[in-house]
């Protein structure tokens, strides 16, 4: 169960998701985004010959393909202590205010950014 004492539970299900995407592939770190309509998206690190994306970048990539015009939040669950900056320019490029949050492995909050 991830630790995120007073955190909203629809925030807490983000960094549930991107957890279970992370355990299931054994990725170094994994995000979730929830979009304007409610809609989930869970992605892990891509790292190809030819195509590298954080998994902050395809999370939000995938939300921009199913037609979301915002995004409500995004989590990122990695062992790094901050968030990959194209993955954080991802979320600003479609939703500026967004908050991203940034868990730690076990599912604790380290911190929250904002616009």
């Amino acid at each position: 169960m991830a630790d995120t004492p007073g955190l909203d539970p629809e925030d807490a299900k983000l960094v549930t998701l991107a957890r279970a995407a992370r355990g299931r592939t054994g990725a170094f770190e994994a995000a979730a985004v929830r979009d304007r309509d409610g809609r989930t998206y869970a992605a892990v690190t891509v790292t190809l010959p030819s195509l590298a994306l954080s998994a902050l970048q395809l999370a939000v990539a995938m939300a921009v393909a199913s037609g979301t015009t915002g995004l409500e939040a995004a989590a990122v669950v990695t062992p790094a202590t901050e968030v990959e900056r194209d993955g954080l320019a991802a979320v600003r490029d479609l939703t500026p205010g967004a908050p991203v949050l940034l868990a730690n492995p076990e599912g604790t909050l380290l911190v929250t950014l904002s616009g």
